[in-house]
């Protein structure tokens, strides 16, 4: 989908942008699970793999549902947004849930404990459902305390950029299963520094991520 008809719909269904309002109930999708943690550099090879869990949470309004409500939308915008296979929006809100966790206990040397948020990003489905390969990018920030026996503790804090790859199985309308990859890359931080960013091999800089989400989809109802 193209980011200028995402901003688009977006606008359209903020509340009070309808003439009517009305009760309209919209697929919520609420996906976690595993997530795998590659912190490329000192960190992975001290310990290559940290665990913890990924989150998803965000509004899915297939061709369906958007052709069922085109009321909502001005006449003069209807075919533009009949036109879209299907929109997926988070509201601003739901930027406050990290979108990753991490939870590593110490299993050789090092212990990792923290988070990231996602405040914007933007995606596109290259392949349709019930087979879905998507694709996005966005902003991020992340907090993680390092403790361990062979490197210095560190309080990494970072902002960064993200890319992502995602391939989604819909085995039912309520029901589906998703395995991703994403890259982020942060302004270097030089572990047992904050200010640090050099030399290179020092630092935390790079990471990736493998993760396995389960999806549930309910209603939920708001105004328009």
């Amino acid at each position: 989908m193209k980011l200028a008809q995402l901003a688009l719909l977006s606008c359209l269904l903020l509340p009070g942008v309808s003439a009517a309002q009305r009760r309209v109930t919209a697929p919520v999708d609420i996906a976690f699970g595993p997530a795998a943690f590659l912190f490329f550099g000192p960190v992975f090879e001290d310990q290559p793999i940290h665990t913890g869990l990924k989150i998803s949470v965000e509004a899915v309004l297939d061709k369906e549902w958007l052709q069922a409500h085109k009321n909502l939308f001005p006449q003069r915008q209807r075919g533009r947004v009949l036109a879209m296979n299907e929109v997926r929006y988070a509201p601003a809100i739901l930027k406050l849930i990290p979108d990753s966790i991490i939870i590593s206990p110490k299993y050789r040397n090092t212990s990792m404990y923290g988070a990231t948020w996602k405040p914007l990003g933007f995606g596109l489905g290259l392949t349709p459902s019930p087979v879905r390969l998507s694709l996005d990018a966005g902003l991020i920030v992340t907090y993680a305390y390092l403790s361990s026996d062979t490197l210095e503790n560190t309080h990494f804090f970072r902002p960064g950029a993200q890319l992502n790859a995602d391939l989604e199985f819909q085995l039912s309308k309520t029901f589906l299963v998703s395995i991703g990859w994403n890259s982020s890359l942060y302004i270097p931080q030089r572990v047992g520094t904050f200010t640090e960013t050099k030399p290179i091999n020092e630092s935390i800089f790079h990471v990736g991520q493998a993760y396995l989400l389960l999806h549930f989809r309910v209603p939920f109802t708001a105004t328009m």
